[in-house]
């Protein structure tokens, strides 16, 4: 497939943990950063197991953790340790073949003596089998006889930024030739098991040696002039979380003899049947003159494929997917508002696996609601494996006073409770999963419900929602959210319809719902079409956002104010009544929607990767195709900017899902049972747009050119639509002149 790449062609020290997490490699099962095979000072190895998660110590979260490192490789030329810092690059590529799931290095490089040798590393994270990582190294000596060391093998030195969560349990070489070792996390008990084994192009010697945390092989090889010499490594990796692990070692032996004999090449090919599969089935298509459009959006696919555990209902997807450290892996509201809707419109089984993983832990949500003195189940602003809280009680000390600020998120930030049971509804809108809803959704509907009911206060014979945090989280513990309470108001009101249809013996809690609707404060419309953020923020004071503006995503503000300061300003993070605009179309007219959206991004800096792109959503449905454009195109640039920094720490995976959430809204789809209704409206520079997307049990391929508007049904019962005001029957497919559907 063409174009599904993404390449650097000058190395950049600056940018190297940047690199490292846009060519991460993975399968939802593994997430390996894309770091480079030599040591760089700064480098940051990052290698992840979806649901492998430990604390250090008492009283701090569980993290994501870093595992031991299988792909880095020490190498001497000429007795000497090689950098490619030393000398020159004579020429420099590195791409992530997006299209395969494969990162290639390749540079010629120059020594102060004249010697040049030309480097190429491969690199995969296989697709068809979720435990296998394999490499290649190939050195040639251009011009003179060379005596090349390399040494590699398993190295657990590696820590999350210093905090050590893996204990060696067995290291062995067997047959001399295939490393183990296997670790247990130290305080959460989980077993790694990592096989490891190298084939070389020629006979050389081969010795091994354990020490430090480090179990290696190393080899030696003489080259002469234009010879050259391949390595190929072959890693498995087994842990507690897939069932037993007493059988563990012979697998693992077994299965790394068995690459060995493969080779790279051959698992590279079944690996790359895989990944065709998923992009045939899946792939959007946009032909713009803006080249970074149709990047943007392959670069999202291929992030959101590979950070989701699709093997597993009981792991969730991090707000740093399986890329890097960077909010310790834990999984946020992010998973189901903005990650979710992509996999429930390709891959429905995918969303109800994520929805399970909120069921299993509801124990730990009813323990939490209790702790607080509140009832039914209260989700966790940030959970892990267990599903009890993992938000930090406090963060970064303040470097000037010395002080640690509480943070505030998992006090307050109980929208998240609502975003489930959303979810919980979209899910079951978009399949109609009947058995689901019976056995297991209806459930946390009705347990979210109740700790709302408990979370009400009555004030001036109202029940309102106070001390909570929106999704704007420069604004803090403040009263009625409009976020909030709307959402909280129309997943009871699901709810309640929900239990009105199905046998129920419990009709008090029916009458405690309806009171509770009757009875809940929603923030009224004033008389300048605005919706009120809350009690308060519409007469607090404004100041001129025009500078932190222009430094989107950086936070610039808190260098001039304190958090207590900002909180007393019109000042956003991010969209929050825009927020509530996007996921509750319906609820307010046009004109309001159009005085929320002015008012309120005017007011807005954008700080959070999850802004820009529900901006470019509201604008297109305000009718401002070039200012939603222009969102669009700055929510592509959030981890493939410029800034070389921007994603050190892990990509933005909520970012990513929602440039696809931009893209399938630009349709205009409007869902109803068994039919649908579709309006595109694109941006102008755009020639052709191809997008799939399931619903309840079809597949359904979107083409809009400059003539016509093609739908075609690939899979599925036939299902209505409705376009341009004419209602249609699509079978296998349609076509309709694009002059007839313009608005």
């Amino acid at each position: 497939m063409t174009n599904l790449k993404l390449s650097e062609d000058t190395f950049n020290l600056k940018k190297i943990n940047k690199y490292a997490t846009l060519m991460t490699l993975g399968n939802g099962y593994i997430g390996l950063r894309g770091t480079h095979e030599e040591n760089y000072f700064n480098q940051k190895r990052g290698f992840y197991v979806a649901g492998i998660y430990n604390y250090s110590e008492a009283g701090e979260p569980e993290e994501i953790v870093n595992l031991p490192d299988v792909v880095g490789h020490e190498i001497e030329i000429d007795g000497q340790v090689f950098s490619s810092l030393t000398g020159k690059k004579l020429s420099y590529d590195r791409t992530l073949h997006m299209d395969r799931g494969e990162v290639i290095t390749r540079y010629l490089w120059e020594r102060e003596d004249g010697l040049r040798l030309q480097f190429a590393f491969h690199r995969l994270v296989a697709k068809h089998d979720l435990h296998v990582i394999a490499s290649k190294v190939m050195i040639t000596s251009m011009n003179r006889d060379v005596t090349v060391k390399l040494r590699t093998g398993i190295d657990a030195q590696q820590t999350n930024h210093g905090r050590q969560h893996v204990k060696e349990k067995h290291v062995q070489v067997h047959e001399e030739k295939y490393l183990q070792g296997t670790y247990e996390t130290t305080n959460s008990g989980q077993t790694i098991t990592l096989f490891s084994a190298c084939a070389y192009s020629h006979d050389c010697p081969v010795n091994f040696f354990a020490k430090n945390r480090q179990l290696l092989s190393e080899s030696v090889i003489s080259l002469g002039e234009d010879e050259s010499f391949q390595l190929e490594k072959f890693t498995t990796v087994e842990t507690s979380n897939d069932g037993d692990v007493s059988g563990s070692r012979d697998i693992g032996l077994e299965k790394v003899k068995h690459l060995t004999a493969q080779g790279y090449d051959e698992i590279l090919k079944q690996s790359a049947r895989a990944w065709k599969q998923f992009w045939d089935a899946n792939r959007i298509e946009i032909h713009s003159p803006n080249p970074m459009d149709q990047k943007a959006i392959d670069f999202a696919q291929y992030h959101l494929e590979i950070m989701t555990p699709k093997h597993s209902n009981n792991i969730s997807i991090g707000a740093k997917g399986l890329t890097g450290e960077g909010y310790k892996g834990h999984v946020f509201w992010d998973s189901e508002i903005f990650m979710l809707p992509y996999h429930l419109y390709n891959d429905p089984e995918v969303a109800r696996q994520l929805l399970e993983y909120r069921y299993q832990r509801m124990p730990e949500a009813k323990n939490l609601a209790t702790e607080h003195g509140y009832h039914g189940a209260q989700f966790p602003w940030e959970s892990a494996r267990t599903g009890k809280e993992e938000t930090p009680k406090y963060a970064a000390i303040n470097i000037r006073t010395g002080e640690r600020q509480k943070v505030a998120s998992a006090l307050a930030e109980h929208h998240i409770v609502a975003d489930i049971a959303f979810a919980v509804l979209h899910y079951y809108r978009g399949t109609g999963d009947e058995d689901f809803m019976k056995e297991k959704g209806l459930e946390m509907l009705v347990e979210t419900s109740k700790f709302w009911l408990s979370r009400a206060e009555e004030v001036d014979g109202r029940l309102q929602l106070l001390g909570v945090i929106g999704p704007d989280e420069y604004t803090e513990f403040i009263d009625n959210n409009a976020y909030t309470n709307y959402m909280v108001h129309y997943t009871v009101q699901e709810t309640l319809d929900l239990l009105r249809g199905v046998d129920s013996e419990n009709q008090q809690q029916i009458k405690e719902m309806e009171n509770f609707l009757d009875r809940l404060y929603l923030p009224e419309v004033n008389a300048d079409n605005l919706i009120p953020q809350d009690d308060t923020f519409l007469n607090k004071p404004i100041i001129d956002l025009a500078p932190y503006k222009q430094q989107q995503g950086s936070q610039s503000i808190l260098l001039d104010y304190s958090r207590t300061e900002v909180n007393e300003m019109q000042i956003l993070k991010q969209a929050d009544v825009v927020m509530l605009l996007f996921l509750l179309p319906d609820l307010f007219s046009r004109d309001v929607v159009e005085a929320n959206y002015r008012y309120y991004e005017a007011r807005t800096i954008h700080d959070s990767s999850l802004s820009k792109a529900i901006h470019a959503i509201l604008a297109m449905r305000c009718g401002h195709k070039t200012t939603a454009y222009q969102f669009f195109q700055e929510a592509c640039l959030i981890d493939l900017g410029p800034n070389p920094h921007s994603s050190d720490d892990g990509i933005h995976a909520a970012s990513l899902g929602s440039i696809w959430l931009a893209l399938f809204n630009f349709l205009n789809l409007n869902f109803t049972g068994e039919r649908f209704k579709i309006d595109p409206v694109l941006p102008d520079t755009w020639t052709y747009f191809k997008f799939p997307f399931s619903y309840r049990g079809r597949r359904i391929v979107v083409e809009v050119s400059d003539q016509n508007l093609k739908l075609s049904n690939v899979y599925g019962k036939p299902i209505g639509v409705e376009v341009g005001g004419n209602s249609y029957q699509l079978t296998d497919y349609i076509e309709i002149p694009l002059p007839q559907i313009v608005t």
